[in-house]
């Protein structure tokens, strides 16, 4: 509750200062005044304010002070709420931790097991649901004060596009994708059924799948098992290693600060404190003062995830240099922030990097086709329907639609099953919210786009370096110690929202935003497909 009224009051504060009236007013009268003599720097930063004004418009303060005060409360259950294995009425017998919620669906062969772990993870939703409603109602309040349609809009509109814009891309990268997508559907059913010993399903039980949400497959091939190679060293070392990374690439140590300040590793057994465990990378005064909230704990998944999240803070130290100004001093776009995040968690994966920090044995000899395989199966691919399709279009009807409370589960599970072919274990009525167990519907709200226009412009980027700069294989390229690499993604990352992103896109691959890049990666995945199809189509026939 201290916690809680302490975002209040500066979530409270920040509102008012960027929504009031007289900035609102002062830019206006700039735009429509001046709007021939302004710079394009100068306009990017006018209209910066007015896009963040509008989150938190003073010409409202009732309807924002409520809306701040319900994030507040939502956030507080979402990064506090204890999972419970086991009741005794209203009493919790045994509380389990969401790290070995994660454990238990990546590794048991008990589907009774995974059934009741997987249950357990959406224990969080009732509570969240009604509050939901009520916090939808507030920001597409908040957001029409300012002439947006719904919060979804204003969401979208820092895209510089428009609502039909968005949904139009993103419809038509789950499109693109689908055909590869249906392949590997086929694939992780036929896996699944075999590791289970049941029949192979039409639709993916959702409790089959390691991820909660099966925006992920993870364990469904052939793999170097690498956890064991990361517990012979302290959860110390997993940060360091990733601030190594960017030090080869010729970034800067982080500053003393960013280890004293953040919170980076799971909480000991026991512990009477509670925190968010989905990590997060956080810019506290937009110059040095950079953060990271993580739940680290030795394992690969943490290690892939800190290069994710430190990529987050060296973009944030990037773009706070003198050319940027204040307001301008985020990604080219959110999409771009995760990009390159994402960029970094997949050099952290490549075998010659793993081989030169001494994580993989030098002998080692890894299959690239299981590689590739797992990569589709574990990221972008399997990625996209979720993130475009799931996401983006249940916010979308939560926000743009108004979609009524009385069908949030319904809808949500409509969506699941027709973007990824994906089901609950059995009938999830309206009694619960599964979407609101996902944090970012809470906390990080009508945004989910951004991480799949991110996975396009990852490997949009990523053929570029490895082509023309590397001058590797896009599917064997190794980033770690490369300055030329690390300058030119320096080059991106200075730049702030000082120019617009689809401008610097062309410039820099001469194409606009589309998953073109991600299928060609993935291009020889078909003919991977097809053969273990027929292999299998053999077995059978035998």
């Amino acid at each position: 509750e201290e916690h809680t009224g302490q975002r209040i009051g500066a979530d409270s504060a920040l509102a008012a200062f960027r929504g009031s009236p007289y900035v609102i007013e002062t830019s206006r009268r700039f735009l429509d005044t001046r709007k021939d003599g302004l710079s394009n720097l100068e306009f990017r930063q006018l209209d910066k304010i007015l896009l963040n004004a509008a989150e938190s418009p003073g010409t409202a303060p009732d309807i924002v002070r409520r809306r701040v005060e319900a994030e507040a409360r939502l956030g507080a259950i979402l990064d506090g709420f204890t999972f419970c294995l086991e009741w005794r009425g209203q009493s919790c017998l045994k509380a389990v931790t969401p790290n070995r919620i994660d454990e238990v669906l990546r590794a048991s062969a008990d589907l009774a097991e995974r059934r009741r772990y997987w249950e357990v993870s959406k224990q969080a939703g009732p509570a969240l649901k009604q509050g939901l409603a009520e916090l939808r109602d507030l920001r597409n309040q908040v957001a029409r004060q300012l002439g947006y349609t719904s919060y979804f809009h204003l969401q979208v509109a820092d895209y510089g596009m428009s609502v039909a814009e968005m949904m139009k891309l993103m419809e038509e990268t789950v499109a693109a994708v689908k055909p590869l997508y249906d392949r590997l559907h086929r694939f992780a059913r036929e896996r699944l059924a075999e590791r289970y010993r049941q029949s192979v399903p039409e639709k993916i039980p959702a409790h089959w799948l390691a991820n909660r949400w099966g925006q992920a497959w993870p364990g469904l091939v052939e793999s170097v098992d690498l956890d064991p190679l990361v517990r012979r060293h302290p959860p110390e070392w997993i940060p360091r290693q990733a601030e190594r990374f960017y030090v080869s690439l010729g970034m800067e140590p982080l500053p003393p600060s960013f280890w004293s300040r953040s919170d980076l590793y799971e909480l000991a057994a026991g512990s009477r404190r509670r925190k968010n465990t989905h990590a997060s990378a956080w810019h506290i005064d937009r110059d040095r003062d950079v953060r990271c909230l993580m739940s680290i704990a030795p394992s690969f998944r943490w290690f892939e995830t800190a290069h994710h999240e430190l990529g987050h803070i060296y973009y944030y130290l990037a773009y706070s240099n003198p050319a940027v100004p204040h307001v301008l001093r985020e990604g080219l776009n959110r999409s771009f922030h995760e990009a390159f995040g994402e960029l970094a968690g997949m050099a952290a994966r490549r075998p010659a990097y793993l081989r030169a920090i001494g994580l993989l044995p030098q002998e080692s000899d890894l299959d690239a086709r299981q590689l590739l395989l797992g990569e589709a199966l574990d990221d972008a691919v399997v990625f996209i329907p979720f993130a475009a399709g799931v996401m983006t279009r249940f916010e979308y009807e939560l926000y743009e639609k108004e979609l009524p409370v009385s069908q949030f589960n319904r809808r949500w599970w409509e969506l699941v099953d027709e973007y990824q072919g994906i089901v609950p274990p059995s009938m999830r009525g309206e009694e619960f919210c599964d979407a609101c167990t996902k944090t970012h519907i809470i906390d990080d709200p009508a945004q989910y786009y951004d991480y799949a226009l991110a996975a396009l412009l990852k490997y949009q980027l990523h053929l570029h370096i490895a082509r023309d700069i590397l001058k590797q294989d896009p599917r064997n390229a190794n980033y770690y110690g490369s300055r030329d690499a690390g300058q030119w993604l320096l080059g991106i990352l200075r730049l702030g929202a000082t120019r617009d992103w689809r401008d610097v896109l062309r410039e820099l691959t001469g194409e606009r935003v589309s998953p073109a890049a991600l299928l060609e990666y993935f291009e020889p995945l078909k003919a991977i497909l097809e053969e273990e199809a027929q292999r299998r189509s053999r077995a059978a026939a035998i």
